[in-house]
């Protein structure tokens, strides 16, 4: 979790916690005779103020301003009609201090029958059924979901007809889809404007709306993100609203970011480094087409980072595949248990993104310093001595992620597909070449509200050379991201189900299965279960596992879900950990 999210974290908190309730003219208020709605749907619909969430020592009294008392009677009965019951009475009674609303709901509409006539399958987005109370915002939401459809395949030119015949003496109502989708449409000529320092084939290798495609909103909308991803502009408005002939132009305009400098300064904690302080500047648009310098630099008493980084997008095309540039250099001084890395560094790739792709082909040179350290816990002790000394090394690597996820912060469906691997020379007395290579899966899927995830990952690293490698180059595990009953990097080589070392593996494997289910409006309750294999000796995985089973709590946020969570392990429940985040771990 980056530091500026933990910063927003703690600013999110203490203002739940601490701030005032803002006095202002209320009236307690009490529901009574409803029958369909429980009372906290009410009170949402109606703006009824309850204390929050975070408030837990107060005692929950409802109350509502009264600004709203005039049109409280009209609000109910608008509500009512909206989930289907045309024929409800209420009845108000106002005192000093208190509102009653005596609630009579009557009979619903229900729907009778419903008729459909479509040359494209369109019964999946109709969610009421014969027999259920007629909702005309889910009948409005039937025909939106059916426009994004026929959008999302490429038909602009459909006709529809949606009809609702309602009858208030029967209480019942006729539902009518009529559809003719027509025939598919296509992009048109692609028009910029706006440009002033960005070229247009930068713009191009970013558009997903080319000529000739198959129209798609989604194709509109990953250009968009693309766009704005570049974080050169201040606006772009892609105009997709001309049509002729089910040729539809794209018309884009841009407004290039007036103030390019961007500069963060934070503190927080990490759950492996402690307290922590951070800042970073980042200049876009830097000498134009959309390029990007950045740097970051960070201090905590277990790690010291700086990176400047450099982006150029549009940097080659091979074979019309656009490939972008990028290039890192930086240092880090970072505490393990057991041994310091210092480490000098730099990166060269290039990378291709295209939709749910991710290719980077790169290489990398690492001076690597190693030092043995006298900071292990009570019971940990070395069995042998870490490896010290300068390791240099140089390899080619690729990285390959395919995210079909529907989130990447908080996914509900999907999958995701990563491997990474890198083939070096290490430049010691010995001199070995070695190959690393890590691949994950993960897989989502909701059945109604439970959202059931599985993260499987392993990994293999082979040296020719036993000596050849810094400790830190080999695999660990714990943290938020594997084994969630030990901290960030605690596991090393596993010798039993409760007992590990301070090396680094050869061979890791890890499989993590999740369940989270709402239990109260954003809030999530989660269970879990993370096993992890961690061997010495490369392509081994038939060692002993480390298993671990906990609970936890997810609050939705705006920059997605705040993750709480508490394991143990399930042979020892004395060994557990507790980590937080922003973002899912699947």
């Amino acid at each position: 979790m980056s530091i500026k999210y933990r910063y927003f974290l703690f600013f999110f908190l203490f203002t739940f916690l601490t701030a005032k309730d803002l006095v202002l003219p209320t009236h307690a208020i009490h529901f009574i005779g409803q029958k369909y709605f429980d009372t906290a749907e009410l009170e949402d619909a109606l703006g009824v103020d309850n204390k929050s969430f975070f408030q837990f020592w107060k005692k929950d009294n409802p109350r509502i301003k009264d600004s709203l008392l005039p049109t409280l009677d009209e609000s109910v009965k608008s509500f009512y009609r909206s989930e289907g019951f045309y024929d409800i009475e209420d009845r108000i009674k106002e005192t000093n201090t208190t509102v009653t609303v005596y609630i009579t709901e009557n009979e619903p509409v229900r729907v009778k029958d419903i008729e459909i006539q479509s040359d494209y399958t369109i019964s999946s987005f109709i969610k009421m059924k014969k027999n259920d109370i007629f909702r005309a915002k889910e009948f409005i939401s039937s025909k939106n979901k059916i426009i994004d459809a026929l959008l999302k395949d490429g038909y602009c030119s459909y006709d529809l007809n949606t009809k609702a015949y309602v009858d208030l003496e029967k209480h019942q109502v006729d539902l009518k889809y009529i559809l003719k989708k027509g025939d598919i449409c296509t992009f048109g000529k692609l028009s910029l404007s706006g440009l002033k320092t960005i070229d247009d084939d930068v713009i191009v290798s970013r558009v997903r709306a080319l000529e000739g495609e198959t129209f798609s909103t989604e194709k509109v909308q990953e250009t968009s993100n693309n766009l704005y991803k570049l974080g050169s502009f201040d606006s772009v408005v892609i105009d997709v609203n001309r049509k002729f002939y089910n040729v539809i132009p794209v018309d884009i305009h841009f407004k290039e970011i007036e103030k390019p400098y961007h500069m963060e300064v934070g503190a927080g904690y990490d759950t492996y480094v402690g307290p922590r302080v951070h800042g970073e500047i980042t200049k876009y648009n830097f000498l134009g087409n959309a390029q990007k310098l950045n740097l970051q630099a960070s201090w905590s008493k277990l790690e010291q980072l700086l990176i400047l980084s450099y982006y150029k997008p549009a940097f080659w095309s091979l074979f019309g595949y656009n490939l972008d540039f990028g290039a890192r250099i930086g240092y880090s001084n970072l505490e393990f248990d057991g041994f310091q890395e210092e480490k000098s560094f730099s990166r060269a790739y290039l990378l291709h993104e295209n939709g749910k792709l991710s290719l980077k082909v790169g290489m990398a040179l690492e001076s690597i310093n190693i030092t043995a350290l006298d900071n292990l816990n009570d019971g940990q002790e070395l069995e042998q001595a870490v490896k010290e000394g300068n390791f240099v090394l140089a390899y080619p690597y690729v990285d390959f992620v395919y995210d079909a996820r529907d989130s990447k912060l908080n996914p509900k469906y999907g999958y995701y597909l990563a491997a990474y691997s890198e083939l070096g020379f290490s430049r010691d007395e010995d001199s070995s070449v070695y190959h690393k290579t890590q691949v994950e899966a993960r897989l989502i899927h909701t059945f109604s509200d439970l959202t059931l995830a599985v993260v499987g990952k392993a990994g293999v690293i082979d040296s020719e050379s036993e000596t050849g490698l810094p400790e830190s180059k080999y695999f660990f595990a714990g943290g938020s991201y594997s084994n969630r009953a030990y901290g960030f990097r605690e596991i090393g080589v596993i010798t039993s189900p409760t007992e590990d070392t301070i090396y680094g593996a050869s061979s890791m494997a890890n499989l993590s299965l999740e369940a989270d289910y709402p239990v109260w409006g954003d809030l999530y309750g989660a269970i879990f279960n993370d096993n992890t294999m961690l061997t010495d000796s490369a392509y081994n995985f038939k060692g002993e596992i480390i298993s671990s089973a906990g609970v936890g709590v997810r609050y939705m946020t705006p920059i997605g879900p705040f993750k709480l969570d508490v394991g143990f392990n399930v042979n020892d429940p004395a060994i557990y950990g507790i980590s937080f985040q922003i973002g899912q771990s699947f």
